[in-house]
C-alpha cells in the first residue's frame, strides 16, 4: 500500500517589479538571485510560479541559481483574490476599509479567485504519495502567500487579509501526515542585504 511522506512547501513573493509591472527591476533581478543562493542544498523538485512577467522572471532567476531545477508555470499560483469575505465575517473596526479595498478590483478577477485558491490548497498543499519527503518552491504573489499561510493555522478565511510578504522573502510550510501543518518560517529576508529589504511592503511596517 502507498503511503505518504511530508511535503516542505517553500513560497516566495516575485522580487521587486517595475512600475508597470512588465518585468523586474535590477533591484529584483539581485533579490531572486539571493534567493536561488539561499535555496542551494534543499533539495527542490520544482518551482512553480504564477503566469505573470514578473513571477516567471523571478523563477528563472533561481533555477538559474540550483542548477536547472524545472520551472512549472501555474494558473494556481497567480495573482487574485483568494477570497472574498462578507462584512459581517470581517472584524467592525476594519471592515469598511477592506471592503473598500477589495471592491478596487474588477469583477472578473473577484469572480475567479476563489476557484484558484481551491485549486492552489488541492495542488500545493498536504502530504505526498510515496515514502519521500518533497520539497518544491512557489513563486507567486502577496495574496496567495496570505492565503496558504491561513490555511495552515486554520484561521478564518478571510484572514489572508493584512498578512504581507516582502519581495523575495521566504516563508516554508511543512505538510505532515500525523500533524497538524507548521509554518517554519515567515517572510524571512535574511538573504538579502538591507538596501533589498522590505521592498513591496508597507513602509509603515518596516521593523
Amino acid at each position: 500500500m502507498t503511503g505518504t511522506a511530508a511535503r516542505y512547501l517553500y513560497l516566495a513573493r516575485h522580487g521587486e517589479a517595475s512600475p508597470d509591472e512588465s518585468e523586474l527591476t535590477d533591484a529584483g533581478r539581485r533579490q531572486a538571485a539571493l534567493l536561488g543562493e539561499r535555496l542551494r542544498g534543499v533539495p527542490l523538485t520544482a518551482i512553480h510560479h504564477g503566469p505573470l512577467p514578473r513571477a516567471e522572471q523571478t523563477a528563472r532567476l533561481v533555477s538559474e541559481q540550483l542548477g536547472g531545477v524545472p520551472c512549472r508555470r501555474s494558473e494556481a499560483a497567480g495573482d487574485y483574490l483568494p477570497y472574498l469575505p462578507t462584512r459581517e465575517e470581517l472584524p467592525p473596526e476594519a471592515a469598511d476599509a477592506w471592503i473598500e479595498f477589495l471592491h478596487r478590483f474588477p469583477v472578473e478577477e473577484r469572480e475567479q479567485g476563489p476557484g484558484l485558491a481551491a485549486l492552489a490548497l488541492a495542488e500545493f498543499t498536504g502530504p505526498v504519495l510515496g515514502a519521500e519527503p518533497r520539497h518544491e518552491l512557489v513563486v507567486t504573489h502577496n495574496f496567495l502567500v496570505g492565503w496558504l499561510v491561513r490555511a495552515a493555522l486554520d484561521a478564518p478565511e478571510w484572514r489572508w487579509l493584512g498578512i504581507n510578504h516582502a519581495n523575495a522573502a521566504l516563508t516554508v510550510i511543512r505538510y505532515t501526515p500525523d500533524r497538524p501543518p507548521a509554518v517554519l518560517l515567515f517572510n524571512d529576508t535574511g538573504h538579502l542585504p538591507a538596501e533589498l529589504r522590505w521592498t513591496g511592503f508597507p513602509p509603515e511596517l518596516h521593523v
